[in-house]
């Protein structure tokens, strides 16, 4: 492995009295950034908070030092995924699905605990860790892999924002519009916490999917029955459940929640000490994205019980359909969730995109930024951003399809990110004693086994569709 890069390559200005002395061997020069200011401003209220100890003081440094991990999980909770799990509701109803959705919760904190690590201590994003450690190929094989799976995700994000938005008479051309907008003003702080705490507050409102399924009425017997029996795969296992299946994998645990993660720790500052809050916030964001998943089968469930074909249902499709069962106000705030989702995931994931080409092509990268400071930055999250929205405006796209598909893809590149950051994280050299230990390990070997095995089984059968017939018996 090649050894590490310095973070900056950092060139001292021209003096206008000539040359300067030079540097004593092996003196680094140091620069102060733009970035450097605001993070310092960050970590200082952090140290104040920390001083202060009491229960008071205790519940600020959490308040300072969550974000993150929540804007993940929430995050993660996009147009496709809720999409995902309401097909799921609408086609199966509850039963399997239930504890199967909140397994993948519990996989995804398993794999991103160990991004907050790698990104506490080394204090550089998963993409230039790759480059610094496996070489530039990898470094830039991980970063086009990335952004190819991220555009693909984007464009459903726009399609779930103009299904959404549908609902309520709004054209494509003006919902896509807002979408850009909202992202052009959310990035105009130049500030990664003003940021952050601005989109943790629409992040939250993914749980308006809650009361959603409340207005449903469900059977709670049945709900707790679920979870306590965990009953078979509906139907057995064939190449439908298991694009279903998949596709709620990939509504968990995709690759750009490890870049994303593990780039936002860099640029919040957390250090080795908050790790356990960095622990807490992924724990949290899980269990509130997890309530919400669960919450739009529950949802969507009515449709399954009242027989209605739901293969076709788009976002706005899926909110009229529900309309007779969960009334006008039931039906206009999933389609707000929808819209919610996709506009959230829209940021974070063209956030994500900017943060592995920084790193990777050794650009600045930090929503601490200004504009000017930051092109290289910026023009990546705009540019993807705008692309997608161009494309969104294609009639006749199959939405439901394509977010099935855009999330099963999602698993299947799954699996070699997490071999990167499963070597990563047991790097003695980068983690020292903050090293996986053995338990973990084993729980991270478990998940990409996992993914692993049902991306290959779905690729199996793709390619020899009787396979899975012959594999169940019918």
């Amino acid at each position: 492995m090649e050894p590490l890069r310095s973070r900056r390559q950092l060139i001292p200005p021209a003096s206008p009295r000539g040359p300067e002395p030079a540097q004593a061997p092996g003196e680094a020069e140091i620069v102060i950034t733009h970035e450097d200011v605001d993070r310092a401003h960050d970590r200082a209220r952090v140290q104040s908070a920390r001083r202060r100890g009491g229960a008071s003081s205790r519940l600020r440094l959490l308040w300072l030092l969550v974000g993150p991990g929540v804007l993940v999980m929430l995050g993660e909770n996009d147009g496709p995924s809720m999409l995902s799990y309401a097909a799921t509701g609408a086609r199966f109803g509850i039963g399997f699905f239930l504890p199967f959705i909140v397994l993948t919760f519990l996989m995804a904190i398993v794999v991103q605990e160990m991004t907050v690590r790698l990104g506490a201590v080394t204090h550089r994003g998963h993409a230039e860790l790759i480059f610094e450690r496996f070489g530039p190929f990898w470094g830039w094989f991980s970063m086009i892999d990335l952004g190819i799976g991220n555009f693909l995700t984007l464009i459903t994000e726009f399609i779930a924002i103009r299904a959404g938005l549908g609902f309520f008479g709004v054209p494509p051309w003006a919902a896509v519009l807002a979408a850009l907008v909202l992202l052009y003003t959310a990035l105009m702080t130049h500030r990664y916490w003003t940021w952050e705490r601005i989109t943790l507050a629409a992040a939250l409102l993914n749980l308006v999917f809650i009361p959603v399924a409340l207005l449903s009425h469900p059977d709670w017997h049945s709900v707790s029955h679920a979870f306590a029996t965990w009953r078979p795969l509906p139907g057995g296992l064939n190449k439908d459940t298991l694009l279903i299946v998949l596709a709620d994998i990939g509504a968990t645990v995709t690759p750009w929640m490890l870049f994303f993660q593990q780039s936002a720790t860099v640029d919040k500052g957390l250090t080795r000490r908050d790790v356990g809050f960095g622990h807490f916030d992924t724990v949290l964001g899980a269990a509130l994205a997890a309530g919400a998943a669960v919450a739009t089968v529950i949802a969507t469930t009515p449709l399954f019980t009242h027989h209605m074909a739901a293969e076709n249902f788009q976002a706005a499709e899926f909110a009229q359909a529900l309309q007779p069962l969960i009334g006008r106000v039931g039906a206009s705030l999933f389609a707000l969730g929808i819209v919610e989702a996709g506009m959230v995931a829209s940021v974070t994931i063209s956030i994500s995109s900017a943060y592995a080409f920084g790193e990777v092509a050794g650009r600045p990268h930090s929503l601490n930024l200004p504009i000017r400071q930051g092109k290289a930055f910026y023009s990546v999250l705009f540019l993807c951003s705008v692309l997608a929205g161009a494309v969104v405006l294609i009639p006749g796209l199959p939405l439901v399809y394509v977010v099935l598909i855009v999330n099963v893809i999602a698993v299947l590149a799954m699996a070699p990110a997490l071999v990167f950051l499963f070597m990563l994280v047991n790097d003695g050299e980068l983690m020292g004693d903050m090293v996986s230990p053995r338990w973990a390990n084993a729980l991270a070997a478990a998940v990409v086994l996992f993914l692993t095995g049902a991306g290959v089984l779905f690729g199996v059968s793709v390619i020899a569709p009787n396979f899975l017939a012959g594999l169940t018996g019918k």
